[in-house]
């Protein structure tokens, strides 16, 4: 399974990508082939304020229901309402259309590089 260079990550399999302050977070192909089929995704609002480390919502599917962990800290600027109305595209598309949630970063939480989310999977 690839991990995309061009990111960063959490041991909890959230990805981010930063530009201009702003981090756009997602969750990883290893953790959403590890959920199976995404039903549902519950995100935080537009205007929240989420904390690096913190559970910011919940990503439920045909096997269990896990908590989304904000990998950074500072204010939500917009959810991926593609993704509520079709929670299939975390499966589908992990790192493009299936990103949820972007923020204003006010500091960032405990990222890894690339190599390192991969050594996380083979453990």
């Amino acid at each position: 399974m690839s991990v995309p260079a061009d990111r960063q990550y959490t041991a909890e399999h959230e990805w981010v990508t930063v530009a201009d302050g702003v981090a756009t977070v997602g969750i990883t192909a290893y953790a959403a082939d590890a959920l199976g089929d995404v039903v549902y995704v519950d995100l935080p609002s537009v205007g929240d304020s989420v904390t690096a480390g913190d559970t910011c919502g919940e990503i439920e599917s045909t096997k269990s229901v896990s908590e989304l962990y904000a990998p950074v800290t500072g204010e939500v600027l917009s959810v991926n309402s593609e993704v509520v109305d079709s929670p299939e595209l975390v499966n589908t598309a992990p790192y493009e259309g299936g990103w949820l949630f972007t923020v204003r970063i006010e500091a960032e939480g405990d990222l890894i590089d690339a190599a390192a989310y991969t050594e996380i999977t083979k453990a």
